[in-house]
């Protein structure tokens, strides 16, 4: 009997899966390289378990990082509903280039595992929506220039995927993320 492949995994496969994933993740991010037999081994779960659930190393590393840009992703509406659309739109930037920094070593291991396509459109629609969600925000209450797109926005802050992520990152990017946010804020109709 075939097994529906939307089907909900069993409580421990479910947990069998999600510690992989942990793993994965702290594994992957330290070394692009990392052999599944290693990451199979250091979540407890043999081989087979592992190849069930991700049946290819770009199955994996896909799905690690779908799962990272969702939770950088779901901060924008939890930062809208406690801050001002600017404050929230400026700390949304903090974590987004905090997410990129400290996960260059997975960024590493998505380009050996797959072509840039794939992992692009992973990431793409969570973040657009996160974003067309901060901005939409900040045009309402007259924070931001009007008629700013999404595609405006990364094109702005584009610059911190030029950043070395072994350097003293920190405070290139808290400087290039206010110039970013002064340019964003200049012509706000609400200034």
């Amino acid at each position: 009997m075939h097994e529906k492949k939307n089907a909900p995994l069993r409580s421990d496969a479910q947990r069998n899966r999600e510690r992989i994933l942990e793993v994965a993740l702290v594994e992957l991010t330290r070394a692009a390289d990392t052999p599944l037999s290693a990451i199979a081994k250091k979540a407890g779960v043999g081989q087979g378990t592992l190849y069930r659930n991700f049946p290819s190393r770009e199955a994996l590393v896909l799905e690690v990082y779908r799962y990272e840009v969702e939770q950088v992703a779901a901060t924008a509406a939890q930062l809208l509903a406690d801050r001002a659309p600017d404050q929230a739109l400026r700390e949304w930037m903090d974590r987004l280039a905090r997410y990129s920094m400290t996960k260059a070593g997975l960024a590493a291991a998505m380009g050996k595992a797959t072509a840039y396509g794939s992992f692009a459109a992973c990431g793409h629609g969570p973040l657009t929506a996160a974003i067309t969600l901060l901005l939409r925000a900040n045009d309402e209450a007259g924070t931001i220039r009007p008629g700013l797109t999404p595609d405006d926005f990364l094109l702005a802050i584009a610059g911190l995927w030029h950043i070395d992520p072994h350097s003293d990152w920190q405070a290139r990017v808290d400087q290039l993320l206010d110039i970013v946010m002064d340019g964003l804020r200049a012509g706000a109709p609400g200034r």
